[in-house]
């Protein structure tokens, strides 16, 4: 699109991933785009205090790394410049409660920590036409018509201003503030009835060390990626991760939900690394030099917003990413969401240039909705296993049950062997490259059930409630994630 084509200004409230995701789109369509942001934003790669869970494990998923690789080309050579290093062929060892599964890295992807990814990604928005940072501001409120039928910018207040307000004026505003989004209440200041979100009461609680790999120990980059040793929800152990990052730096992240957290203290998160149900990131560890000591983030409940449900939205409003809905850190799903979510818009904004037409804005959130609702969905299952979480909506969530057990009863079975095909299906869905549906079909799953005694007496009572097979009823049984959208090579 040439710049006679674009017009107008795009606000974009929020500084962070999503945030300069939406520019790089935005900056195809509008004359103008303006980034909003709380914080200052550092000179070289650090956390910034408005992402206090930015210290912790970041990753993209293939799905998202692919996203980002065509509005960024080559974007992971900046990492590598910066210390990055690439995966390929290092190993992944991933334990759960049914035993392990040891890999080589398939692909020639990078690890990074999220301050770097931000610094790389925010130079890459610098650098385009009409793209103005505007940090150290807070956004105080929407500004609208008369009959706030339409949002036309915004009311800001630079930090330590003294309480000055000015406006910043935009054909469209969009809201990426993340878990600090206001937008809730300013839409019902405006008069606007918002839904309830849904909420997955989860109280979890990371706790993430960073050591220093030295010199003597330099065969670890060299050998390994990521070492998952998975939490047993019957057993209520946390879970254990340890990756290497950039410039020789390693992470280890306790994690568990059902509001029992990992320990802060020194010694303690040392203890509990080695209490873990293998001994092997605690092996690692030796001879590594702490940087950092154990920096907690917790989180009480997950939440996904209904603004495509509402009867009234104003025009020249949008919202992505956390603003929209927040997921389970462990998944590493958050920032694939959001790529996602950003094609999404790219979409929307393509198909109202060609075909202008009324309600836009309706039209896309429930787009980005139906982008949200799979990993939301494979969220709830997982983490409803654990004793203290609890689901609540406002509508029961379609199929969660059966996921919930037919999930744990699939990850079963896929690592006995292990059965690479089940396995790498398994981790292609929780990745988001797969519909759950490719996991969830009648067929799939009745072959997954009937080879395990388990497995045969919960069929038989499923045909039992049913009193017919699988097939004739499975859209009633799991959600079709029919308007979710997926690559086209998808099986």
């Amino acid at each position: 699109m040439n710049s006679m084509q674009k017009k107008g200004t795009a606000l974009v409230i929020g500084g962070g991933i999503a945030g300069l995701l939406s520019a790089r789109v935005l900056s195809d369509y509008y004359e103008e785009i303006v980034i909003v942001e709380k914080d200052d934003f550092p000179a070289h790669p650090e956390d910034r205090a408005g992402t206090p869970q930015s210290f912790h494990p970041h990753r993209f998923t293939e799905r998202g790394k692919t996203i980002m690789s065509r509005l960024f080309p080559d974007f992971e050579l900046d990492l590598a410049e910066q210390g990055a290093r690439s995966v390929l062929n290092k190993t992944v060892h991933n334990m759960n409660q049914y035993g392990s599964v040891v890999v080589q890295y398939p692909r020639d992807d990078y690890k990074f920590s999220r301050a770097l990814l931000e610094w790389v990604i925010r130079r890459r928005v610098r650098e385009l036409p009409g793209v103005r940072f505007l940090p150290r501001h807070e956004a105080l409120r929407l500004l609208t018509t008369p009959d706030h039928a339409a949002v036309t910018g915004i009311a800001v207040r630079e930090r330590g201003s003294g309480g000055q307000e000015k406006a910043l004026m935009a054909d469209l505003v969009i809201d990426t503030g993340g878990r600090s989004s206001k937008l809730t209440a300013w839409l019902e200041n405006l008069g606007y009835g918002v839904p309830k979100p849904d909420l997955l009461k989860v109280n979890l609680g990371y706790s993430t060390r960073r050591y220093r790999i030295p010199p003597g120990q330099a065969h670890l980059t060299e050998t390994w990626d990521t070492v998952i040793i998975g939490g047993q929800p019957a057993n209520g152990t946390f879970t254990g991760v340890f990756s290497i990052i950039e410039n020789q730096i390693a992470e280890v992240t306790l994690y568990r939900p059902g509001g029992h957290y990992p320990p802060t203290g020194t010694e303690q998160f040392e203890q509990a690394v080695a209490q873990l149900p293998s001994p092997l990131i605690a092996e690692l560890l030796q001879g590594l030099e702490p940087v950092t000591a154990p920096r907690g983030f917790r989180v009480p409940a997950l939440h996904r917003h209904h603004y495509e449900q509402m009867d009234r939205w104003p025009s020249g409003l949008l919202v992505l990413g956390d603003a929209f809905c927040i997921y389970d850190p462990i998944f590493g799903q958050g920032m694939t969401v959001a790529a996602i979510e950003t094609e999404v818009l790219e979409a929307c904004l393509r198909e109202q240039r060609e075909a202008p037409g009324p309600q836009f804005e309706q039209r896309a959130l429930r787009k980005i909705q139906a982008a949200i609702e799979p990993a939301w969905w494979l969220n709830c299952a997982n983490d409803l296993q654990w004793e203290g979480v609890e689901y609540a909506g406002a509508e029961p969530l379609k199929g969660i049950s059966f996921g919930r057990k037919y999930l744990d009863l699939h990850l079963k079975r896929a690592t006995a062997g292990p059965n690479f095909e089940l396995y790498g299906l398994y981790w292609a869905v929780n990745t988001l490259s797969l519909s759950p549906r490719e996991m969830l079909n009648p067929d799939l799953v009745t072959s997954v059930l009937t080879a395990s005694e388990e497995g045969r007496e919960w069929l038989a009572e499923l045909a039992q409630q049913y009193g017919q097979p699988l097939e004739h009823v499975w859209d009633d049984i799991v959600p079709s994630f029919s308007a979710a959208p997926y690559p086209s090579t998808s099986r």
